[in-house]
């Protein structure tokens, strides 16, 4: 189990992070700055300079993740994180990885008013020997406060709040540690899609509006929009493993088995397997259709009717570019393999 502590820069997560590993048996501190450090000595100084956060980075999410993973592996028990996640993007994709590993997360957010916030940062003593750094990590602090309350809304739907404000760190940690020994803080309801071991077979459908516009869907566990669909399981036909995954993801039962558009392979890129990937047309839906849709939330957060153009910017490269196969297939009404760029029927 994992016990994220979140909150505003200055909250004071890691002092009570230190102090909640004395209350919780079995328990260990974890600090994914640890691993931004090793980036910054790892990464070409051009990719750095692309980014104003290493959580801007890919690599850090995922690693964050994996070594969260490595580390429950080797020692067991609970890790105790003290992180700031201000993107719920960034949340989702680190969250619904934990939760491909069949790990739980505890998502707690420590509650601190801005005056206090603004006090503790300019008493921080991080560099008192190199003035200048110093003085960039308290800007950096302070640039962050109202992120942080543009945040609120989902961190405090989203987390168990604790009100940190005149606590110590100590008391902090009791309040936490009493949340979570009583059942007052839980798991995370996030998607639990289990992380592939071998190549995948996946179905992907596209559906229409009545301005032919196409249907995306916003996933929690992973960054980037997607069509509806998923991986195929042992023994199911694969248009069918598209009819219930739209059921399962948004609450439209197809009447008809969808044609399928394209084939294409992707292939393995570490970490991820790679696998033979299908399109299907799942036709158009009504104004009434489309009001019914329903979103699962621990796997969905949005949905969008969208243009190609529009679609462009949302979708992974290799994902828009299927769709552009598709959109060519269905007008054509041919089946494309997309890996080599011709009808097969």
């Amino acid at each position: 189990m994992i016990v994220w502590i979140n909150g505003a820069f200055s909250a004071g997560k890691t002092s009570a992070a230190r102090e909640l590993i004395d209350l919780i048996p079995n328990s260990t501190f974890y600090d994914p700055e640890l691993v931004g450090a090793g980036l910054r000595q790892l990464l070409p100084h051009k990719r750095l300079a692309e980014v104003d956060d290493c959580q801007d980075l890919p690599i850090w999410r995922r690693l964050v993740v994996d070594t969260a993973a490595a580390l429950l592996a080797e020692v067991g028990g609970v890790l105790v994180v003290p992180m700031t996640l201000l993107r719920q993007e960034y949340r989702d994709e680190i969250f619904g990885g934990l939760a491909s590993r069949r790990i739980p997360v505890c998502h707690v957010l420590l509650s601190t008013g801005e005056t206090i916030l603004r006090q503790r940062i300019a008493a921080r003593e991080e560099t008192p020997d190199d003035p200048e750094v110093h003085e960039r990590v308290r800007r950096w602090a302070s640039a962050h406060i109202e992120p942080y309350r543009a945040a609120l809304p989902w961190l405090g739907a989203d987390a168990y709040v604790v009100d940190a404000d005149g606590l110590t760190p100590a008391q902090t940690a009791l309040r936490i540690a009493d949340a979570i020994r009583t059942g007052a803080v839980g798991s995370c309801e996030i998607v639990q899609t289990p992380v592939p071991t071998a190549e995948t077979l996946a179905s992907g459908v596209l559906l229409f509006d009545e301005a032919d516009r196409v249907l995306l869907v916003d996933p929690t566990y992973k960054p980037g929009w997607e069509f509806p669909g998923g991986v195929v399981e042992p023994g199911e036909a694969p248009a069918r493993a598209g009819v219930r995954e739209v059921a399962e993801e948004i609450g439209i039962e197809l009447a008809h088995v969808p044609k399928l558009l394209v084939i294409d392979w992707e292939p393995p890129r570490p970490p991820a397997y790679g696998g033979l990937r299908l399109i299907f047309d799942g036709g158009r839906l009504d104004s009434t259709q489309a009001e019914g849709l329903l979103l699962p939330g621990a796997e969905l957060r949005d949905w969008r009717f969208v243009t190609e153009k529009e679609a462009a910017g949302l979708l992974p490269p290799n994902h828009f570019e299927r769709l552009r196969w598709a959109l060519r297939a269905r007008q054509r009404s041919v089946v494309l393999n997309l890996e080599a760029g011709v009808p097969v029927g």
